[in-house]
């Protein structure tokens, strides 16, 4: 197996790597505020072509050729220079190619410029109290009058819908119509009347998460998304990407290096406790799924090269099964090796296991977070239920009798 890039692609890594050591700045930038750092150093990133390379010009990406190995190589080198890339927010990783493939020319030009650039955030509008897991069960109203969407119910689990101007989501326009029709996919302005959002306390103590009441908030009929009626469908794409960002490997390969790193400060018996047998044992046992997932990624990239995108269909749909379940594994290691010093309140940044790579995020909250990414973009039960049937052919779930 030929995992070199060849010496066209380490001439790219190269002029890569002196464009990032301009971060962290140094010279007066270094002395704006850290959002406005980023900002400039996104705004230069898409000039040189290194980030939202399939985004047009004019919506205010790059604008690259499709070249699977020069994003590797782009992956790679943003990642080990720990450089602020492309948002992983919900909006630009999530929004934006939903609107690309299912979007107007004039919300394009709208929204995902500013969305790119941080200007306006996005939160995601699709769980509800009765309808999580079988979301086609939704029942929040949009009614058309005039040309403009009254829009009566309730959201929840809306990630970061506090600090977001705007929220893209499912909505039922066709009450009479069967579950998966009837439903449509609307752009909803956040800060306007008729809108509450309540945070929701979880158990790591954060709120994160919140539930959105409208009770007649309104949206012009111009920010729906595909057909009315078909926000079904329009949904399938937001989800591919909300998948393929939850199960990135890159991520889980970033929290096992810090697994390692933790392993090799932390001491048992006064040695450090990556000397430990049994924490070899376990981090070695970790490390095979990491190099799995790593291996099934160059699979994916392999086949993407040569054409046959029809070889990475399974692999594609098991990554955010097995990123998530591998990651729960890394948290849970890191947990009892952290042991008492993972209680620690660390806004001190001197102090607490995990205050040199982590900042504030103990190994406490670190394992009790990990749970979640298993429910996000679907749950796992229905993940399997999807690769069961779709991937490998199986008979489908008993269900009930319609009527």
């Amino acid at each position: 197996m030929d995992l070199e890039f060849g010496e066209k692609y380490e001439r790219y890594r190269v002029q890569l790597r002196d464009f990032l050591e301009s971060w962290p700045p140094s010279d007066a930038e270094a002395q704006l505020p850290f959002e406005q750092q980023e900002r400039l150093f996104r705004e230069r990133a898409i000039e040189r072509g290194y980030i939202y390379r399939d985004i047009p010009r004019a919506y205010g990406g790059s604008e690259q050729p499709n070249d699977p190995l020069e994003e590797r190589i782009i992956l790679e080198e943003f990642a080990r220079a720990n450089v602020p890339f492309r948002s992983m927010s919900q909006g630009p990783a999530m929004l934006v190619p939903t609107l690309l493939e299912f979007g107007t020319d004039a919300q394009r030009e709208k929204y995902i410029a500013p969305t790119l650039s941080g200007e306006m955030r996005w939160c995601q509008g699709y769980s509800e109290p009765g309808a999580g897991s079988d979301l086609a069960s939704l029942q929040c109203r949009a009614e058309l009058e005039g040309d403009e969407f009254v829009i009566t119910g309730q959201k929840i689990w809306t990630s970061s819908a506090m600090d977001c101007q705007m929220m893209f989501g499912l909505f039922r326009t066709e009450p009479d119509a069967s579950k998966h029709a009837g439903i449509s996919y609307l752009l909803v302005p956040m800060h306007q009347p008729g809108v509450e959002v309540r945070p929701l306390k979880q158990m790591t103590g954060s709120d994160e998460f919140n539930e959105v009441f409208f009770d007649g908030a309104r949206t012009h009929v111009s920010n729906l998304v595909g057909e009315r009626g078909q926000g079904w469908q329009v949904s399938r794409a937001t989800l591919k990407h909300e998948r393929k960002l939850i199960g990135n490997p890159r991520l889980m390969m970033m929290q096992f290096e810090l697994l390692v790193d933790l392993a090799r400060r932390t001491t048992r018996n006064g040695r450090p406790a990556i000397e430990d047998p049994a924490v070899q044992l376990r981090i070695a046992e970790i490390e095979g799924y990491v190099r799995a997932a790593e291996t099934t990624n160059l699979r994916m990239l392999s086949a993407e090269l040569h054409g046959e995108p029809l070889k990475v269909m399974k692999p594609m749909m098991m990554i955010k099964l097995y990123t998530t379940k591998a990651m729960e594994r890394i948290a849970e290691a890191a947990y009892d090796m952290a042991g008492g010093e993972g209680l620690v309140d660390i806004d001190d940044p001197e102090q607490g296991v995990w205050a040199t790579r982590l900042g504030a995020q103990t190994a406490v909250q670190n394992y009790l977070f990990s749970k979640g990414p298993s429910i996000a973009g679907g749950a796992s039960n229905i993940q399997r239920n999807i690769i069961g049937e779709r991937a490998l052919g199986l008979p489908r779930d008993l269900r009930p009798a319609q009527g």
